[in-house]
């Protein structure tokens, strides 16, 4: 694996009709952001040929939303992703590295950020400080050795979005 990028789900509503967690959906605002990293991911070069998708139905419709930026790449749902520790998150990155040169992770927070600051070079690391918002998206390259280095750090602000 050349690349992974930890997408954050876009900003979900606050109470959905079944009044489950696991049941809440994207606002108009992050389906909005969604398909606008989407783009900036793709027009970065940033293009997963595999993404794994916390079957959350947030971060389902923020892939259903960015997915356009990517029409090459295989989706694959993941259970296991909802609300997954670094550690789990860190175990399906190295089960997909052997099968993704450019693997993208659909996910939540906090373990997203966690995750990020983690692998961020510490001289990288300042961009993740202040947290990782709604939509935000982290690219790692990764060396030969298997090393992380955080290649860019995009957020929907960064790119036009926000609250509106």
């Amino acid at each position: 694996m050349q690349r992974l990028i930890l997408l954050r789900h876009g900003k979900a509503e606050s109470t959905p009709p079944s009044g489950g967690d696991f049941e809440r959906g994207l606002t108009e605002r992050g389906r909005r952001e969604s398909a606008l990293i989407g783009r900036a991911l793709a027009e970065a070069g940033c293009v997963p040929d595999l993404v794994l998708v916390s079957t959350a139905r947030r971060a389902m419709e923020t892939w259903e939303a960015a997915s356009a930026a990517f029409p090459k790449a295989r989706m694959a749902p993941a259970r296991e992703l909802y609300h997954a520790s670094p550690e789990a998150l860190s175990e399906a990155i190295e089960t997909a590295s052997a099968t993704s040169r450019a693997l993208m992770i659909v996910g939540h927070n906090p373990g997203l950020h966690e995750l990020s600051l983690a692998l961020a070079a510490n001289r990288r690391r300042r961009a993740l400080g202040d947290g990782f918002p709604t939509a935000a998206a982290a690219v790692f390259e990764i060396d030969s050795d298997g090393g992380y280095t955080l290649e860019r750090f995009l957020t929907p602000r960064q790119h036009g979005g926000g609250a509106a």
